[in-house]
């Protein structure tokens, strides 16, 4: 049954004109239009720059608003020479590999430990200790990767303390400086993003298992549930939505892989597995100096970034009818 009060509610608003409503909510107008307003500055203006990626040789020099840049040639093939070019670039099959290669171990191992993390620490009862290990993981997210990667530099050195430990157990006979081989690379890569973000991660599956009803788990225990049985049928299908959610986001950042972590670990010798699309593209812009051709590479990152997010935000919508849009 409807509650009358709120059916009496809705037929005034109804009944108010758009600019009444908009007068009596001017407030939460002026704070939405001030979010528009820095959306359109800093995420929509800047796209007219994608034209950069159609021309023929941009310069830095040349003023993206000015007659002389609308003016300039475009590249061949119908403006898109530069996306061909990369797409026959000897490191292309390399890069794309290293881009996916990296997301998907990311994906598959730094995805789900957060949600791991948040139902192993909403299982502590001591309070003290809870705020105690929620404080030492969510330390390492707020120094930068400048700083976490003078740390590990200095860790993985053939003298750092990782190999000290190593040795000390017997597992290696002498140091290694691990950054100086590929192979370690990735690995070195998930573990330190893991470190970093772990904590930080779990907060918002935290904040969900917060809000779940308490008294689900007290019909639960007196129906004889053990706690496993509880987390199976009460905590994870209650944050599945903000799961689904965080995997959307997830998928569609499978092009990007962290690049303040790679730039500062990435060195001569480990490029063979460290140089992911964000490296190459900033090698080509600020070192080679080819602007319209690392603009095309960016967009198509982008266009791919986006065709992931649609992708996976249609599948779990069939799944389990949780979407982003």
């Amino acid at each position: 049954m409807k509650n009358k009060n709120s059916t009496v509610l809705t037929t005034e608003l109804r009944k108010k004109s758009f600019w009444q409503r908009l007068k009596d909510e001017r407030y939460l107008q002026v704070m939405a239009i001030l979010g528009v307003i820095w959306m359109l500055v800093f995420n929509y203006a800047p796209m007219y720059g994608i034209l950069v990626a159609f021309k023929k040789n941009y310069r830095i020099t040349t003023p993206l608003f000015s007659w002389e840049f609308l003016t300039s040639e475009w590249a061949a093939n119908g403006g898109f020479k530069h996306f061909i070019n990369f797409f026959k670039d000897p490191e292309f099959a390399n890069i794309m590999l290293n881009t996916l290669g990296i997301s998907i171990i990311k994906l598959c191992i730094n995805f789900p430990l957060p949600i791991v993390f948040a139902l192993l620490l909403n299982e502590i009862k001591n309070p003290r200790f809870k705020r105690t290990i929620q404080t030492i993981t969510y330390m390492p997210h707020f120094l930068s990767w400048v700083v976490l990667g003078g740390i590990l530099t200095t860790w993985l050195g053939d003298s750092g303390l990782i190999n000290e430990i190593l040795i000390k157990f017997g597992i290696i006979h002498e140091g290694i400086t691990f950054l100086a081989f590929p192979k370690y690379f990735w690995g070195i890569v998930v573990g330190s993003d893991l470190w970093k973000e772990l904590g930080w991660s779990a907060i918002i599956y935290i904040a969900a298992i917060s809000s779940i009803d308490q008294e689900m788990y007290e019909a639960a225990r007196v129906d004889g549930a053990s706690r496993w049985n509880q987390i199976f049928t009460i905590t994870l299908p209650s944050i599945a939505p903000t799961i689904t959610v965080m995997f959307i986001l997830a998928v569609g950042g499978l092009m990007g892989s962290n690049f303040d972590q790679i730039f500062v670990l990435y060195n001569p010798l480990n490029a063979e597995r460290s140089t992911v699309i964000d490296i190459y593209t900033f090698n080509t812009a600020m070192r080679s100096m080819r602007f319209s051709f690392a603009s095309a590479i960016g967009l198509f990152k982008s266009v791919v970034s986006f065709i992931l997010l649609f992708i996976a935000n249609q599948v779990t919508k069939k799944l389990n009818d949780t979407s982003l849009f």
